[in-house]
């Protein structure tokens, strides 16, 4: 909270105890006003969340804002249902009792978002698993399914919650949930049969006929046309804008797959049974019997909820009867039988949603093997809805009676525990009581709901009238209490005679009678139960077989929800609707009753925490007792005595200003605080920064040396080695010299070395120069040790060669055997000669003899050894010189000649003089 402060001016505060006049009912408004301009939602009257509803989407509930809130104190940041959910849920683990969140508002004000919220964050913040998770989205999808079956589109909101909810979230001992259980109280079933102009019926009738398959309304003999049943036409609002039947209905299929429902033909058939009850049409005779005119749609009534259509004809044209132990059946009159159908389907539907409300309980359920091993708490969500009709406004307001009853009780008791724990003197707090009122509803024997019981039991003709007149005889003399008879002339002008009027807390209300005794009554004619029972559908028969202070056992937690304007549109904000709002919630009196003692407390560590760097005592750190550095905090200030209490680990202020003036000297001392924060943050960073450096300068000395001590080691290592091989290349260059100056001696201990090291060298360069053909004449030149070896060698290489060729010989070659005599003796078609390019591309041309009818022409070849090509041409053909044209027309002659040394040199005649020891 004190992270806000600085911004007071602008955004208001963020607690109401903070309010400067937090009598003023106008400031009250004002602080919501300012914050609600800002997107601000959230605020806090002490450890009560005000949420007002914004109609648009914040970026306030993402992951990362859970996070934020996770673990945190619940004063340490900004307002948020986040904060109040971790709250409770830390309060449930450490303290280890039940916690319950009670969200209280009017229609339209957020509550059911609220509640989503809430369990959405214990879904994602919370220890799980894999079961774990699948109980958390159970407990998810549970939500449009009760929505679609509970909700309803009303004047002052579309998505109205038209029943109370209450819901547990049970959780292990680890903190992980593991189970939920909700309770339904309230249903609005009125509205089954009747709704006010723009308004709708429940939301599931609609979503059925926008989204169910053609073969799924075949099969319930509906039409997707809402106008043409009976109980969807009374609010003449078929269709809404801001709903899709058709995409809602796939959320609640899916919800219920989720769930594990596996029932849905079944729970289809009862809510399609309800719209053919409603289009049931009666008729009257002469005699003023009644019967049913539209007998189709008796027939597919009997099959959707699998009972006899003549018995159900009879029944909801006939009532039984019993006196003196015999059964006798009347028939009824046209209202009768008309207010029996209606009565029917109310209870049809109510004992659905009942049913409904039970099957998500046993998803929710934790399984029998865990029961005895989990320790469990309880976590409890409370959902109100404010109605407009008369009967259930009356049971709504009771409800909020006892809750503001309980809500104030609650709060006193526990700001007393805190008082009495911090050791300060408690002192009265004055407020209104609402016992009174409690009381004039439900006490015994003269309480509002006695008298109407009595009524109901009442033997004779009974009526709502009769009913006013026994309120006005028993409770005529209560304040709080008026009737049209009882008032006086300027009241009754503005009251009806069916009329009585109670002063709640919140504000006066009138109740109109009309309706009050039948709809306590509720009550089924015993045939029509009979009837019900016979179903063959379980779901339906189940219904009508006969089968404290909860809130009181647990440590509460408040929301309390507003609504900003009645056109549902952001960033509009009302003062009129949110002043009867903040009236009939009990604000103000919260506020009050909270700023009774006193409006800040802190604890000891926190206050010093903050505000330490106003005394020069406890700046920058105090090392005493912390109650002892508060004192002497608070000394310095110049508190006056009368503005604090110093608890037993927390500090009491009574006035805000006394806070405000205090936040307004730490700004005030923030720059000085700058200022002697960043020299100690940069003094620090220097130091650090040298340390880091002198840490660096001693590492890389400390690796240096290291790196020269390894580095000396391997070269006294590289040394060993070198004067080892030294020695061994020593010994063997003497042998080797020893050897060289013995060579020509026969072989002995002297020259074996070097002669076995010549013979090695020659024959490894042997194996690599070995003749490639029996034509090639070359051989390595052998060592004078070796040249008998080296003949040798030589015979056998040439035996081999012609081994290998022989082997290679193919049949066909033999053909050829002894047929050289037969070849010409010289190549004819070198007559004319070979021309050569004068490019290095190896491109040279053979002239075919003119006139030859065997040649087609000269012959164009390629070949990388042109000149060796052409010369083994020329010997071919018995040429041992060759002639070739130089410059000027002139020829040169190159003569071949057989010799033991080659050279090529200028012979006579100017030759080109070739020598060889081969010729080709």
């Amino acid at each position: 909270m004190e992270s806000a402060l600085t911004a007071r001016d602008r955004v208001g505060v963020q607690d109401f105890v903070l309010l400067e006049n937090h009598n003023s009912e106008a400031a009250f408004i004002e602080n919501l006003r300012r914050r609600f301009k800002e997107n601000l939602i959230y605020t806090y009257i002490g450890s009560v969340l005000v949420s007002v509803n914004p109609y648009k989407e914040l970026e306030i509930y993402s992951k990362p804002q859970m996070e934020r809130y996770r673990g945190v104190s619940f004063y340490e940041i900004s307002p948020h249902i986040y904060a109040v959910s971790d709250n409770t849920y830390r309060a449930m683990r450490t303290e280890r009792k039940d916690q319950c969140i009670l969200i209280s508002g009017e229609s339209g004000a957020g509550k059911t978002e609220t509640s989503k919220k809430i369990l959405l964050y214990y879904a994602v913040t919370c220890p799980t698993n894999d079961r774990m998770a699948a109980l958390g989205d159970r407990l998810l999808q549970s939500n449009p399914v009760l929505e679609a079956f509970g909700n309803a589109k009303t004047l002052r909101n579309d998505n109205s919650s038209r029943f109370g909810k209450y819901m547990d979230v049970q959780f292990d001992f680890r903190g992980a949930p593991v189970g939920g259980h909700i309770l339904n109280y309230l249903l609005e079933k009125s509205r089954v049969v009747h709704q006010n102009h723009g308004e709708r019926n429940f939301h599931i009738f609609y979503q059925l006929l926008d989204g169910g398959d053609e073969d799924l309304l075949n099969t319930l003999d509906l039409e997707r046309n809402p106008q043409n049943y009976h109980y969807l036409v009374k609010g003449n609002c078929p269709r809404v804008s801001s709903i899709s039947d058709k995409n809602n209905w796939k959320v609640v299929m899916k919800g219920l797959s989720v769930i594990g429902f596996t029932e849905e033909e079944k729970l289809l058939n009862i809510i399609a049974g309800v719209l053919h009850l409603g289009n049931t049409q009666l008729g009257e005779g002469e005699e003023g019997e009644t019967y049913i005119t539209t007998e189709t749609t008796i027939t597919n009534l009997g099959k959707l909820l699998g009972v006899d259509d003549s018995a159900l004809r009879e029944a909801l044209t006939h009532k039984k009867l019993t006196a003196k132990g015999e059964e006798m059946v009347s028939p009824l009159n046209f209202e009768q039988a008309m207010s029996a159908r209606d009565a029917l389907a109310k209870a049809v539907y109510g004992r659905t949603f009942t049913w409904l409300v039970e099957k998500i309980n046993q998803s929710l359920a934790l399984k029998v093997q865990y029961v005895c091993t989990l320790c469990m708490y309880a976590f409890h969500l409370v959902a109100l809805y404010i109605s407009s009709s008369s009967f259930e406004q009356f049971c709504i307001n009771y409800c909020n009676e006892k809750l503001q009853q309980l809500f104030i009780e609650l709060t006193l008791r526990s700001e007393q525990e805190e008082y009495e724990t911090e050791g300060i003197a408690w002192e009265t707090v004055q407020y209104f009581d609402n016992k009174i009122i409690c009381d004039l509803i439900e006490e015994k024997h003269k309480g509002i709901i006695s008298i109407l019981d009595e009524e109901c039991l009442r033997p004779g003709e009974t009526c709502d009238v009769s009913f006013l007149e026994k309120l006005e005889d028993t409770l005529g003399g209560h304040p709080h209490f008026v009737t049209h008879k009882l008032a006086n002339g300027k009241t009754r002008r503005v009251m009806s005679r069916e009329e009585f009027r109670l002063l709640h807390y919140a504000g006066e209300v009138n109740y109109n009678v009309n309706g009050f005794l039948e709809k306590n009554n509720d009550l089924l004619s015993r045939n029509l139960k009979e009837v019900m029972c016979q179903s063959d559908n379980q779901i339906l028969k189940s219904f009508f077989v006969f089968p404290p202070s909860i809130l009181m056992s647990k440590e509460p937690s408040y929301v309390r929800c507003i609504k900003p304007n009645d056109a549902k549109q952001s960033g509009r904000f009302d003062e009129v609707l949110v002043r009867h709002q903040v009236k009939y919630l009990g604000l103000m009196e919260n506020l009050r009753v909270r700023r009774a003692g006193f409006a800040y407390r802190r604890r000891f560590e926190a206050f010093l925490q903050r505000y330490k760097p106003l005394c020069p005592e406890t700046w920058p750190n105090w090392h005493g007792r912390l109650v002892d550095g508060v004192s002497t905090l608070v000394n310095h200030l110049g508190y006056k005595p009368e503005e604090y209490k110093l608890g037993r680990s927390k500090i009491f202020i009574r006035f805000p200003k006394t806070l405000f003036t205090t936040e307004d000297a730490l700004e005030a001392k923030k720059p000085e605080i700058v200022i002697v924060i960043q020299s100690g943050w940069r003094g620090m960073k220097a130091r650090r920064r040298a340390k880091r450096r002198r840490q660096a300068a001693d590492l890389i000395r400390r690796c240096f040396v290291a790196v020269c001590f390894h580095i000396y080691i391997l070269r006294l290592r590289f040394a060993s080695i070198v004067i080892s091989l030294l020695g061994i290349l020593s010994f063997l260059l003497i042998r080797f010299i020893k050897g060289f100056i013995y060579r020509h001696e026969e072989y002995c201990p002297e020259n074996e070395y070097f002669l076995d090291h010549v013979r090695y060298s020659f024959l490894k360069n042997l194996r690599q120069n070995l003749p490639k053909s029996v034509l090639d004449k070359s051989w390595p030149t052998p060592p004078p040790s070796l040249v008998e070896a080296s003949e040798h060698l030589r015979m056998l290489n040439m035996r081999n060669m012609v081994m290998v060729f022989c082997r290679r010989v193919q049949p066909e070659w033999k053909n050829f055997k002894k047929k050289k005599d037969d070849y010409p003796s010289h190549i004819y078609f070198l007559r004319r000669g070979i021309s050569l390019s004068s490019h290095s591309d190896g491109m040279f041309v053979l002239h075919m003899p003119i006139g030859d009818s065997k040649q087609k022409g000269d012959v164009v070849l390629q070949c990388n050894n042109v000149i060796e090509m052409v010369t083994k041409l020329a010997m071919m053909a018995d040429k041992y010189d060759i002639r070739f044209a130089v410059a000027r027309a002139k020829e040169g002659i190159i003569d071949f000649v057989r010799g033991s040394e080659m050279k090529v040199a200028k012979g006579k005649r100017g030759h080109l003089l070739v020598v060889s020891q081969w010729l080709f």
